[in-house]
């Protein structure tokens, strides 16, 4: 993986030009591996690496068969790939990865919260969408679709295929549009993305990382803010606004005569 550190936000901006057609995540921890939530949670809390497709099953099972309570169409449930983004929207660990087709989403995400070093993924997904596994040139983009009726469990819930797949579920939900979002879900739970993308024979890097010091985050958040990137815009709901406050309580422009103002 390439890793680039900017000095400047303008510098992530114009790095940022050369990215077309890139998808991004932003993590508030540039020491983080780069991996799913419910990786994560089984790499802490499970040491039993064989149980690890029982449990992620019965979660999904569980998951299933109790929340058509609370669903006005139950029929989400059917389809696995809008199943999982569901539970992930709700803070279920699955092992999808949100990325986002916009970098300065992504650098919302990662440093919003940050009291380190953050940093922003960019995956090359136009050399990725047509990009096989080494070991399998069958494994394309088309073939292991989740969306398609049986991969889901063929390709992924056996964790035996060291492949990904970047999309969206065929219908969005609000948050993922607003967020310009996409997912990766990978074939593996014990490889970080990284790790997995060394089974694409490409020349080409297929992913960088590009590491935002701490000391620009007051400069980044007043542009992010500019740009109206806030969590009110990317979570169009009531939480989503109660959590863009935190940022309205950092910022404040310069005011006459070198004064401060508040804004309304």
């Amino acid at each position: 993986m390439e890793e680039l550190r900017v000095s400047s936000w303008n510098e992530f901006v114009a790095l940022n030009a050369q990215l077309d057609g890139w998808a991004f995540r932003g993590q508030q921890d540039a020491r983080w591996a780069l991996i799913s939530s419910l990786s994560r949670y089984l790499e802490a809390f499970i040491p039993e690496r064989p149980t690890w497709r029982i449990r992620e099953e019965r979660a999904i099972r569980i998951f299933k068969r109790k929340a058509h309570n609370y669903l006005t169409n139950p029929a989400v449930l059917d389809n696995d790939l809008r199943c999982l983004a569901l539970m992930q929207h709700h803070g279920a660990p699955t092992r999808l990865l949100d990325f986002t087709k916009s970098p300065f989403v992504a650098a919302f995400f990662a440093m919003e919260s940050a009291v380190t070093d953050a940093a922003v993924f960019a995956l090359n997904t136009p050399k990725l969408w047509n990009a096989t596994p080494v070991n399998n040139s069958l494994l394309d983009r088309e073939y292991i679709d989740p969306r398609t009726e049986g991969n889901f469990e063929r390709y992924f819930l056996r964790n035996d295929h060291q492949i990904l797949w970047i999309g969206e579920p065929t219908e969005m939900d609000q948050r993922l549009v607003a967020q310009s979002g996409t997912m990766v879900v990978p074939g593996v739970l014990d490889k970080s993305l990284d790790e997995i993308l060394c089974e694409y024979p490409e020349k080409d890097s297929l992913i960088k990382k590009i590491v935002l010091p701490h000391s620009i985050r007051e400069e980044a958040m007043k542009a992010l803010y500019r740009m109206n990137i806030t969590n009110a815009t990317l979570f169009p709901d009531l939480d989503g606004l109660a959590r863009s406050i935190r940022v309205e309580l950092e910022i404040i422009w310069p005011g006459p005569a070198g004064g401060m103002s508040l804004g309304y």
